[in-house]
Formats: C-alpha cells, structure tokens, sequence
C-alpha cells in the first residue's frame, strides 16, 4: 500500500486507522508526503518533518518527502506527475491511497489527488521517456480519502472500513497525536474520531473509515462483497 499526502499530518489524520490495521494484517505500507508544511500556521517544517516521521512508525509504516511546488503552493503539472509515477514504478504498490478531489478544502489536497491519479495513469505506459529507467507498472485500486467532512466526495459510494478494534483506533490516535504542533492548536484527533464514529453508527459498528474508489471496484465472486451498510 502507498499513500500519498500534501502535508506532513494528512495521511494520519484522513485514513490512519486503515493503515494501522492493514500494517498489522503484515501488509507493508509507505507513505510519500509533498511537503513539510511549510506553510501552515504552526509547527516549522523541521518540527513538522519530525512528527511525520514518529507518526509513520506508530503506524508501522515507512515514509518519504517530495518537493514539487512546496505547502500551498502546489499545480497540477505533468512533471509532477511523471515525478510521482516515478515513485509508483519504484514502490510497486498494489493499493493507492490520496487526497479526494473535492475542491472545497486545502487546494493542495484536490491538486494532489488529481497529480495522484494522472500518475496511476503514466506508471503503466510504457513510453514515457522519463520512466524509462524502471518498468511499467499497473496499481490495482486508487482510492481516495477525506479529511474532513466537506471532502468527502458526494457522487462516489464509499467503501467503509471498520476499525472499530481498540489496538486500532489507539494506534491511529497516537499516530495523530505525534503531530502535537497540530493538535495544540486546534482538537483534530476528536474531529477525526467523531467522523469516525459518525461512519460507524451508520453501518452497525464503533468506528469506520469512508474511502473512495476512483474506479468501479471487481471482484470476482460475489462472496468477497462484505455486507451493506444499513444491513437490510
């Protein structure tokens, strides 16, 4: 699994808790996050680099920091796509996590879902003469995910994610803790629990986490389905 972040938190804070129980479930996770936040209003990106980095390994995940455009400053360019494929061809991962691409929010979190997703695209092809160091690959699933409420996508059925499992929710709670320059400032773990908890009464469980595929989903029986939400 590969996640992608604008900012040093936003990983933790948007699907931490499903990062936590895949990288439990043994499945490896490494995070690629597009700026050290320079441009926030607390925390210096030294600081912020930091709290990233201890915030990953409560994960149980690895981590990286591209520069592109720097915090707030990010454009949807082909170069920074290429740049990102470049990394998708080096990670060789099967499930892609990013931002939505819900314009109603920090832009560099829309900007970057789409970067996300025109790199999904250029990874597989097999002429780009930028790539041509490493091979073609094809990821099997880019979902995005939300960081608040209003980023959720409205015309995308989510797919929910119970994390409901207490070692779960405090690992994830300690992974955003790590970003105290945040949490000082504003209760983002409670936000984030909240909405949670909010997925979670809504399908019969404590907590769950709402992701969104850019694509239709596959599978190939119907037994690998799960449950709807409201039970029926």
């Amino acid at each position: 699994m590969l996640a992608f972040g604008a900012h040093p938190d936003d990983i933790e804070f948007g699907c931490g808790g499903v990062i936590a129980q895949e990288t439990r479930a043994g499945r490896a996770a490494h995070f690629v996050v597009c700026s050290r936040g320079e441009a926030a209003t607390h925390g210096q990106p030294e600081q912020r680099v930091t709290e990233a980095q201890r915030a990953a390994a409560l994960l149980g995940a690895t981590i990286e920091f591209v520069e592109l455009d720097g915090d707030s400053h990010l454009e949807v360019r082909a170069a920074h796509a290429i740049t990102l494929a470049g990394v998708l061809r080096r990670v060789r991962p099967g499930i892609v996590l990013a931002p939505s691409l819900v314009e109603n929010q920090h832009p560099d979190h829309s900007r970057l879902g789409r970067l996300v997703c025109d790199a999904a695209r250029l990874a597989r092809f097999g002429g780009v003469r930028e790539l041509t160091d490493s091979p073609p690959h094809r990821i099997a699933q880019l979902l995005f995910y939300a960081l608040t409420r209003e980023a959720e996508p409205a015309n995308i059925s989510p797919v929910l994610i119970d994390i409901s499992r207490p070692e779960i929710v405090a690992a994830w709670v300690a992974a955003m803790e790590a970003h105290a320059s945040q949490t000082s400032a504003r209760n983002y773990v409670e936000v984030q629990l909240t909405r949670a908890r909010l997925h979670g009464l809504g399908t019969g469980v404590e907590y769950a986490t709402a992701l969104f595929p850019a694509d239709p989903l596959v599978f190939t029986s119907l037994s690998g389905l799960g449950r709807g939400a409201r039970g029926f």
